[in-house]
Formats: C-alpha cells, sequence, structure tokens
C-alpha cells in the first residue's frame, strides 16, 4: 500500500462512513453521537500540498440514540439547526507527518463561525470496488474544539459547579470515498 491515494476526484460515501463526536457529561461519562446526513469530496492532487477536502454536515441529522438529548442538541442552546442548518468544512492544507499520517487544516463552521481546526489524519488505504472502474479510499482522523468557539455557549451547571456538558468536543471520522465510475 502507498502511504497516499491515487490522484482523483472522490466522493464521500455517507452509507461507509461516519461523522461522530465525544462529549464529557456531568464530567464523568462520554457521550458519543454521530451525524447521519452528510457529503462531501475530496481531490487528491499528485501531492498532499494540492489536495483538498470540502464536507457539508446537516445539522438537523444529529444522532445520540437518545431522542430528548438529540432535540436539545438541535436546539439554539447548541446547534441552532432550523437557523444553521449545516456545517461545513474546507480544508486550507494537507501536510505529511510521517508514513501514512497526515495533518488536515481547515475552515470549520458551525453556527455561522468560521474557526481553523487541524485533523490528525490516517490514510487507512484503497483498492477497487464491486464496481468496474471505480476505486475507493479511507481515512480516520481525530480533532479537538472548544464548542464555545463556535457560540455554542450552552453553560449548564451542577450545584457543585461542575459543567454538565464538556466545552471540548472531539471529531471523530471514519471516512470511505470513491470515484465515479467511468461512463
Amino acid at each position: 500500500m502507498s502511504n497516499f491515494p491515487a490522484a482523483g476526484v472522490y466522493n464521500i460515501d455517507a452509507v461507509h462512513s461516519t461523522f461522530a463526536f465525544v462529549a464529557r457529561h456531568l464530567v464523568v461519562s462520554k457521550v458519543r453521537g454521530r451525524f447521519a446526513e452528510f457529503e462531501g469530496t475530496i481531490t487528491v492532487g499528485d501531492s498532499p500540498a494540492t489536495s483538498s477536502v470540502l464536507v457539508t454536515v446537516q445539522s438537523n441529522s444529529i444522532t445520540t440514540d437518545n431522542e430528548m438529548r438529540d432535540n436539545h442538541i438541535k436546539s439554539n442552546d447548541f446547534l441552532g439547526q432550523e437557523t444553521y442548518p449545516t456545517l461545513t468544512f474546507k480544508s486550507t492544507s494537507l501536510t505529511s507527518t510521517g508514513g501514512s499520517d497526515y495533518s488536515l487544516v481547515g475552515d470549520l463552521t458551525i453556527r455561522d463561525v468560521t474557526k481553523s481546526v487541524t485533523f490528525a489524519v490516517e490514510f487507512t488505504g484503497e483498492g477497487p470496488t464491486f464496481v468496474p472502474g471505480q476505486s475507493v479510499i479511507g481515512f480516520e482522523a481525530t480533532a479537538e474544539i472548544d464548542r464555545r468557539e463556535f457560540n455554542v455557549n450552552f453553560e449548564g451547571n451542577l450545584e457543585n459547579g461542575a459543567a454538565v456538558v464538556s466545552h471540548k468536543i472531539i471529531i471523530e471520522l471514519n471516512v470511505e470515498a470513491s470515484t465515479v465510475a467511468p461512463a
């Protein structure tokens, strides 16, 4: 396996990809969630420097396997999905950090606030698909953000001052993307 995928334009396969996050609840437990609706394109150039990523996530597609919590996260306390229906990521640079590992920097927009975020990325492989002439690539990526930087300012606290929901959010991506088969 090469440490970098073949050049081309790859569409993210939402069925075989996961856009997830982890937040602490009451300081002691981790709550995991994911977005079910997203789309994106990975353009692989001849080198990391000439490659790019563009992703759009539907904020109302969030699920944490608890309807009451999901509705709260969709509300204006968190994502404000009625006013801000999408989250977006547009890469600004990709650099090798050795082997199959990369640093992906880009502009993440949540609630119309755009901040630069760095993802640690591992290229997990490439190969053929079930469709003749089509190929697939895979990546895993993680990043850490402070939700308050994106105006996600819910500040529920317990009597002892402990936060109900952590400020730190871990983003975990597992991405499969495929080229479009030639006509």
